[in-house]
């Protein structure tokens, strides 16, 4: 006769969200630790003791992705991890099913999630609360949290210590751009400068959650539309490709809206001891000038190897947490 065993049955109940969800989810410190061991990572890949060992992570990319998958993959099976990776419309969330169906199966096979949709942060919200699994924001609609500890992670490595920079910001305000402006702002003393096209600026909820984070640590958020407005003292600036991945543009006559804020060597020539930096891909001639990308001031290839290192520092503190 068979013997019964403790089942868990019907639907599971709603969780809390484990995970890295949003830059605002964090508290200055634990950001703080993330870039740490990003850059700890970034000096040696095998500073660790396997904490992933046994567990699997899924990977849910329904959107294009070179470096974030890439970075995720690999950092999962460098810290011990099997990896589960699934493409757009491999679901059954492609046949109707919904999205917290699809978490609770999830969280009875999984250990981590980590996903990239065209969908709102909420959805991912949603996921986690449902499958009961950290999840981790690869990209959401509203904010690209992984990139922007990638993207702290080359300041650091370039300056030391990222107390009091000034970074100014070139051109749509995408989820790069929400993800930088919530970091740099819960850094002391930091000033970051949004030029961005009329009616593509970062919009008011992100610009006041970053504003209210800046507020208690002493660092200013700004926005502007203006070349004359721009500050006299920049250590780094930054832009990202004018079509963001999965987005469309409302106006037919978006680039000649965009032409202003290309960044070239008559721009950088204004702080000519400031670094350049681009999340990458990038589209030379549109927002960037290929001597810039390219040049010797250029650290976008510093960031493309932290996203692989600040993934690491991700998953290893999910595990950490979670163990």
């Amino acid at each position: 006769m068979l013997q019964t065993t403790s089942l868990r049955l019907g639907a599971p109940p709603e969780g809390p969200e484990r995970g890295l969800l949003s830059v605002d989810d964090l508290t200055a410190a634990e950001l703080d630790r993330l870039v740490e061991r990003s850059c700890a990572f970034y000096a040696d890949r095998a500073d660790h003791d396997a904490p992933l060992r046994g567990r699997i992570v899924g990977t849910l990319f329904t959107r294009t992705s070179t470096r974030t998958r890439t970075a995720f993959a690999t950092a999962a099976l460098r810290l011990g991890a099997q990896v589960m990776a699934y493409g757009p419309g491999e679901l059954q969330l492609a046949t109707g099913e919904s999205l917290e169906d699809t978490a609770r199966v999830f969280g009875r096979m999984l250990d981590v999630l980590v996903a990239r949709t065209a969908g709102p942060l909420d959805d991912l919200r949603r996921f986690a609360r449902h499958s009961g699994l950290p999840v981790v924001n690869a990209m959401a609609a509203e904010e690209h949290p992984t990139q922007a500890v990638a993207d702290l992670t080359a300041l650091r490595l370039r300056f030391g210590a990222l107390r009091g920079l000034s970074v100014l910001y070139v051109g749509e305000g995408n989820n790069t751009a929400s993800a930088l402006a919530l970091a740099l702002a819960r850094l002391p003393e930091c000033r970051l400068t949004l030029l961005t096209p009329p009616g593509y600026g970062l919009g008011e909820k992100h610009l006041a959650a970053a504003r209210a984070a800046a507020a208690r640590t002493g660092s200013r958020i700004e926005q502007t539309h203006a070349h004359d407005d721009l500050p006299r003292d920049v250590d780094a600036v930054y832009t990202t490709r004018w079509q963001t991945t999965g987005t469309a543009k409302p106006d037919a006559s978006w680039r000649q809206v965009f032409r202003p804020y290309h960044v070239d060597a008559a721009l950088m020539r204004r702080w000519p001891d400031a670094v350049f930096l681009h999340d990458l891909p990038a589209h030379r001639g549109d927002e960037v000038a290929a001597d810039v990308l390219d040049g010797a001031r250029s650290l976008a290839w510093v960031q493309a190897e932290a996203k692989l290192t600040s993934a690491m520092a991700v998953l290893e503190s999910v595990a950490r947490r979670d163990g």
